[in-house]
């Protein structure tokens, strides 16, 4: 098999016939797999494909390597991964905490191996979900317990549905992970994608074929059942305990909980569970017409190209960096918050992209030596933040917002440019000095001009600031051992919100990763 890398002009959308003419040889000669595409926009913006070539016969490929050495190497197929077949089969069942990726993904694998796991949701389901999530949208009426941040899908079934991740691996987990998605209806091409996503309205689906396919399997998920307590005995988990006061026996919990899960990460401390404080990031959502980042990443040829993204980073004089995350072009900015005096902002945007505006996280670094002593001083600092926000914003989750313009000319927005807000519940114009940390507001003075230099018109002073972004990640890690457990054994912290993983694909790893070491311990 050879390897092909081949720039395309965006108007040659025969991929096949291009390599072929390059080639010189008949399409009938080979096959052809995608395996990557790309932009490269450095001077005139191009596709940029790898893909596998297969010949009927060896000497072709030869002949073809010695001619064409510059753009062709040879490939062998890759290794599909391959789950552990199991070692046993428990007595009682598992029980995975938390229905977001990872919690899918561990569920998933348990199901197929046998091993009939007991999901448990405080949510509802996809559907129940996305009608309150619309409701809050309207009218402000939040329901604490489903909504952006907690039900199935977890906090990334409202977002942009990214399937990239810097996880690097040889297992081909991630690769596995995207056939996965693309068996319960996602579209292909986020197989062969640079940074593939699926969009919010098509994950939706995704999760729910999943999900069929746990409860095919002897799989059971049970919404609105909230964790709230531990049965353990001489170091070990013998069960679980929810809401409604039913206890589960069980020596297996996954605890897959997401990163705003704050009442479960107290219980966890009051268990006597090993954490450690990390760091997070705190911020706003940045927003700027999609046509202008298309024209500067693209030049004249924008309109020939998917929406452009862009990924940013800077360090700035007071020590801290400052990035972008969570890029959604053509996106909206989402009312992602789950408690009733608290205003946190995300991105999402659908399969299709072609909103107005594009958004991403602006984020400053918080290090544990900026908090308190304590464990859990990270969540009550991002919690005063969103209570803070919510205040700014005036109530009923309204979002405190301000043009990049008046931010650096530290002065109330007043009346907002070019670039409209696009937050559902209605944005304040206000100072985001009064919000953001001191370290965080000189950090992104000096940055802006900065990341406008990187990106032409990134600091245009028609591009709007929304507070608060402050769930990007857990501001806690629950500690485990080389076999994925606790020192509380039988406890497997799972996925973003105990700290291993930044992402629906990394979460997805992790989770299978849990399933790996349950199915042989």
């Amino acid at each position: 098999m050879l390897r092909v890398t081949i720039k395309l002009p965006p108007e040659q959308t025969d991929l096949k016939k291009a390599v072929a003419e390059k080639l010189r040889v008949p399409e009938s000669a080979f096959t052809l797999t995608p395996r990557k595409r790309s932009v490269d926009a450095r001077k005139v913006p191009v596709f940029v494909w790898t893909a596998d070539l297969t010949f009927a016969d060896r000497k072709t490929e030869a002949a073809l390597l010695r001619r064409f050495g510059n753009f062709l190497e040879r490939a062998e197929v890759p290794a599909p991964y391959r789950f552990p077949a199991p070692s046993h089969f428990p007595k009682q069942r598992p029980v995975v905490v938390g229905f977001g990726p990872a919690g899918i993904f561990c569920a998933l694998m348990l199901a197929r191996s046998g091993f009939a796991p007991i999901v448990l949701e405080r949510g509802g389901d996809v559907d129940e979900r996305t009608a309150k999530v619309e409701a809050f949208c309207k009218t402000g009426t939040l329901d604490p317990e489903c909504n952006v941040q907690f039900g199935e899908g977890g906090a990334g079934a409202f977002s942009d549905g990214k399937l990239n991740s810097l996880v690097k691996e040889k297992s081909y987990r991630g690769t596995f992970v995207l056939e996965q998605f693309v068996k319960a209806g996602a579209p292909e091409e986020i197989l062969w994608l640079n940074k593939p996503h699926v969009g919010t309205d098509v994950l939706r689906s995704v999760i729910k074929t999943m999900r069929e396919e746990i409860l095919r399997r002897g799989g059971e998920v049970r919404f609105h059942t909230k964790l709230t307590g531990f049965l353990t005995e001489n170091g070990a988990i013998t069960g679980v305990r929810t809401e409604s006061g039913e206890t589960i026996p069980t020596d297996t919990v996954v605890l897959a909980v997401g990163h705003s899960a704050r009442d479960t990460f107290a219980l966890l401390h009051d268990t006597g569970v090993p954490m450690e404080k990390k760091p997070f990031s705190v911020g706003v959502r940045i927003e700027h017409k999609q046509r202008m980042i298309d024209a500067s990443q693209y030049g004249k040829a924008a309109d020939k190209f998917p929406p452009a993204d862009y990924k940013l980073v800077c360090h700035t004089e007071n020590g801290r960096t400052v990035y972008t995350f969570c890029m959604c072009p053509g996106g909206v900015v989402m009312a992602a918050a789950s408690d009733e005096d608290g205003v946190v902002t995300n991105g999402m945007s659908y399969h299709a992209r072609d909103g107005e505006n594009a958004n991403a996280a602006l984020l400053c670094e918080v290090r544990p030596e900026d908090l308190e002593d304590d464990l859990l001083s990270g969540v009550r600092f991002q919690k005063e933040l969103e209570k803070a926000a919510f205040r700014l914003g005036g109530g009923n989750h309204k979002a405190p917002a301000q043009t990049v313009g008046d931010y650096l000319a530290h002065r109330k927005t007043t009346a907002f440019g070019s670039v409209r807000p696009t937050y559902p519940r209605g944005v304040t114009g206000s100072d985001l000095h009064e919000l953001l940390p001191g370290f965080v507001s000189v950090a992104f003075e000096d940055a802006l001009p900065k990341l406008g230099r990187m990106l032409a018109g990134y600091d245009s002073p028609d591009a709007v600031l929304t507070g608060v972004e402050s769930r990007t990640t857990s501001p806690v890690r629950v500690l485990r051992g080389e076999t994925l457990q606790s020192d509380l054994r039988g406890l497997y912290p799972c996925g973003e919100g105990a700290g291993y993983a930044g992402g629906i694909l990394s979460a997805a790893i992790d989770g299978i990763k849990v399933a790996e070491q349950i199915v042989t311990k």
